[in-house]
């Protein structure tokens, strides 16, 4: 297992680049076959990625953390495991919905806190392990008041099934009444060259000590600078940035940060990587792979240090690039936003 240097998230150090494992399941970017998503996550694993992050949510009847747990089966001391809940509504269960700007127009959740202990039991199954390291509402469900499900992963905390609070897709509001009940360890938002973090929301998360866990910190493969089109079954389908013509308009904006990572002898990902991990120094990103070259390609950008010259010539860039398409992808709400 390669070493990679260590950021902490609350009381947990992890890698500074972790790994997201959303793409292992099917019906992300296409299809994908158990035997695949276990030989990435391994390499995920071997090439020093500590932070491993999933969902209840991911694939059907939590696919998702059964992969990640068959994975790190005899590795579970290498690892910390992250995941999210709040999607896989009990049957009976009423579920709260609310809009998002993807095609399929809005998401459905539960999170009462009579249900979340389920949750996070089935969780444990998935994956195979008796405690949960990092663990999220993977959104704040709009019918609960949001102390209330705070409050109840604190009891799973207390009950030594969770070690640490983390919060998924909120508001700066939401971070601080969330950490008046209990200490919150990270927060994961969407933040990459092509998606702008929240300036409350990082100014809250630095007041307070809490790490960010950039997800999609490669736009969804797009700051790679390898997407041209999207295949059949592919989910960023639902993104309106990833629509054909705003696919070639993005492209061509993006060009002048294609120049500046060849300039460095970067990829244009390993460059929104380091950049992002200049940003602040509790960043964990967790771009996600299926290929074995991309993720060790993506983790080498753990080392890439970057001149304040540099990081300059990219601000400038970034000023110009504006993305063709819908703003922030998904974010989160207050009560009384969605009316």
């Amino acid at each position: 297992m390669n070493q990679l240097r260590s950021r902490t998230l609350g009381d947990l150090t992890t890698s500074s680049i972790g790994f997201g494992a959303m793409v292992l399941s099917p019906g992300v970017y296409g299809e994908i076959d158990d035997d695949r998503a276990g030989t990435a996550l391994r390499a995920a694993l071997d090439e020093g990625a500590t932070l491993i992050d999933t969902s209840d949510g991911y694939g059907a009847d939590g696919h998702n953390e059964r992969v990640v747990g068959k994975a790190v089966r005899g590795r579970r001391d290498e690892v910390v495991l992250a995941t999210k809940f709040g999607f896989r509504i009990p049957e009976g269960a009423a579920p709260h919905r609310f809009p998002v700007t993807y095609a399929f127009g809005e998401l459905a959740v539960n999170a009462e806190p009579k249900h979340i202990r389920g949750y996070a039991e089935q969780s444990l199954r998935n994956l195979g392990t008796d405690v949960i390291d990092l663990y999220y509402p993977h959104f704040p469900d709009p019918e609960v008041p949001f102390e209330d499900t705070v409050g109840a992963v604190a009891d799973l905390i207390d009950g030594g099934l969770v070690r640490q609070l983390g919060l998924s897709n909120v508001t700066a509001g939401q971070l601080r009444r969330a950490h008046a009940v209990h200490p919150v360890a990270a927060v994961q938002t969407q933040w990459s060259m092509w998606q702008p973090v929240d300036p409350e929301l990082y100014a809250a998360a630095r007041e307070l000590g809490v790490g960010i866990v950039a997800w999609s910190p490669l736009g969804g493969g797009f700051l790679t600078g390898t997407v041209r089109q999207l295949d059949e079954g592919d989910f960023r389908q639902q993104i309106p940035r990833f629509d054909a013509a705003n696919l070639r308009a993005n492209n061509d904006r993006y060009a002048p940060l294609r120049s500046i990572a060849a300039d460095l002898g970067l990829t244009p990902g390993q460059l929104a990587l380091a950049w992002l991990l200049h940003q602040y120094e509790h960043v964990v990103p967790i771009p996600g792979s299926r290929t074995p070259a991309h993720i060790a390609e993506n983790l080498s950008a753990a080392g890439v240090g970057l001149h304040p010259d540099t990081l300059a010539r990219i601000e400038g860039a970034l000023a110009a690039f504006t993305p063709e398409g819908t703003g922030a992808l998904l974010r989160g709400t207050e009560p009384g936003e969605q009316d």
